[in-house]
C-alpha cells in the first residue's frame, strides 16, 4: 500500500476454482476488522490483463481515484457475470441444456430472470446454454414450460423453412426436455421460469 504497488486479486467462486484481476491496488487498511480496502486499475479499458499503466513489477504512474473507483466497479460487474458463468457450468456439467453441446468456450450462463428485471446471480436463476440457444432464449424464439421443463419453439419460428441450422438448431427442439441437474437446489426455479414463460407466450 505505501509503495502503491500492482497485486492479483484472486476471487473465489467454488471449491478450488477462482478467478483472477490484475492489476489491483491496496488503497486502505483496517486491523480492527482484519480486512484491507482493494481497488481496481484498467489503464487500457479491459480489466483481467497487465497493462502498461499497471505492470506486475513495478508502481503504476496511472490510477486516479476517480479512474480506479470506475476500474473497481467495472472489477465487479465482471466478476459477477464470471462467477455466474463458473457456478452455473458446474451445475449443469458444462454442457448446453437443450443440445448437450460440451465445448466449454461455447457455452454461456443464461439468466432465466435477467440483471435488468432483478434476476440474482444463483444457480436456480440459470441454465447452461450454448450460445444460439442462450441467444435465443432471450430473445423468446424458445421457451421452457415451468411445470415440465419441455422445450417450445415460437409459432412463426416454427413454421418457417429455411437451411438445416434452423430445422435441426432450432425446429427440432420442439417438445425436448430440458436436461436439468438432479439436485433440487439447482433445478430452475419455476416462478422464474414461469415469469419467463409468461413472456415468450406474449412473444408467440
Amino acid at each position: 500500500m505505501e509503495h502503491d504497488v500492482p497485486l492479483v486479486y484472486f476471487h473465489a467462486v467454488m471449491p478450488g476454482r477462482y478467478l483472477a484481476v490484475w492489476p489491483v491496488f491496496i488503497v486502505g487498511d483496517e486491523p480492527e476488522a482484519l480486512r484491507f480496502l482493494v481497488q481496481a486499475e484498467d489503464a487500457e479499458g479491459i480489466l483481467g490483463g497487465a497493462s502498461s499503466g499497471g505492470q506486475l513489477g513495478g508502481a503504476s504512474p496511472t490510477g486516479g481515484s476517480l479512474d480506479r473507483g470506475y476500474a473497481t466497479r467495472r472489477m465487479k460487474q465482471r466478476l459477477h457475470q464470471r462467477g455466474f458463468r463458473e457456478i452455473v457450468l458446474a451445475a449443469y456439467r458444462e454442457q448446453c441444456a437443450m443440445c448437450r453441446l460440451r465445448h466449454r468456450d461455447l457455452l454461456d450462463a443464461a439468466h432465466i430472470v435477467p440483471d435488468s428485471e432483478g434476476g440474482l446471480p444463483e444457480v436456480p436463476n440459470g441454465i447452461s446454454l450454448c450460445k444460439i440457444h442462450h441467444a435465443a432464449f432471450d430473445r423468446r424464439v424458445l421457451g421452457v414450460r415451468p411445470d415440465d421443463y419441455r422445450i417450445h419453439v415460437r409459432p412463426d419460428v416454427l413454421r418457417e423453412i429455411d437451411g438445416p441450422m434452423l430445422r435441426h438448431g432450432l425446429q427440432e427442439l420442439q417438445g425436448n426436455k430440458l436436461w436439468v441437474p438432479r439436485s433440487p437446489g439447482k433445478k430452475p426455479d419455476p416462478e422464474r421460469l414461469r415469469w419467463h414463460w409468461e413472456r415468450f407466450q406474449r412473444a408467440s
